[in-house]
C-alpha cells in the first residue's frame, strides 16, 4: 500500500495508498478501511492491545492529514503509515509477545475514527461550498 512505485530518477516511493488518496474524500476512506482490515487482521492474529493502539494511531495521522488537498497526497508519499504498521507487527512476534486477540479494543476505536473521519469530511464540505 505503501511503497510498490518510485519516482523515477529519486529514491521516494509511494504505493496505492497515495494514488488512492488522489481521489477526494472518498479516496482516503478507502485507503482507511483497507488500513482498518489490516488492523483487524493483526487483532485476530493475537497482537497485544498496544501494538494495535499504535497502529491505530499511525492509520488516525494518516487518515486525518492525508484528508487535506493537496498537501494530504504529499503526505501521504512521505508517511506511510502502513509500512509502520507492519514494521510494528514483525517487531511485535519476533520477540514473542504474543497476548492473544484485542478486537473488543480495536473494532470500536475503529468505528471512532471513522465516525470523526466522516465528520471531517462533512466539515470540509461545509467549508468549501460557504468559500465557492
Amino acid at each position: 500500500m505503501d511503497s510498490r512505485f518510485r519516482i523515477p530518477g529519486t529514491n521516494i516511493h509511494f504505493g496505492f495508498d497515495a494514488l488512492i488518496g488522489l481521489v477526494p474524500g472518498v479516496g482516503d476512506l478507502i485507503s482507511f478501511l483497507i488500513s482498518g482490515f489490516i488492523i483487524s487482521s493483526a487483532a485476530k492474529q493475537g497482537a497485544s492491545g498496544y501494538v494495535q493502539a499504535r497502529m491505530v494511531f499511525n492509520v488516525a495521522i494518516d487518515t486525518l492529514f492525508g484528508s487535506v488537498p493537496i498537501v494530504g497526497d504529499i503526505f501521504d508519499v512521505f508517511f506511510k503509515s502502513n509500512q509502520r504498521n507492519m514494521q510494528l507487527l514483525t517487531e511485535h512476534f519476533e520477540e514473542g509477545k504474543h497476548q492473544g486477540s484485542r478486537s473488543k479494543f480495536t473494532t470500536p476505536l475503529l468505528m471512532v475514527l471513522l465516525v470523526l473521519f466522516a465528520g471531517f469530511i462533512w466539515l470540509c464540505y461545509k467549508v468549501i461550498t460557504w468559500i465557492f
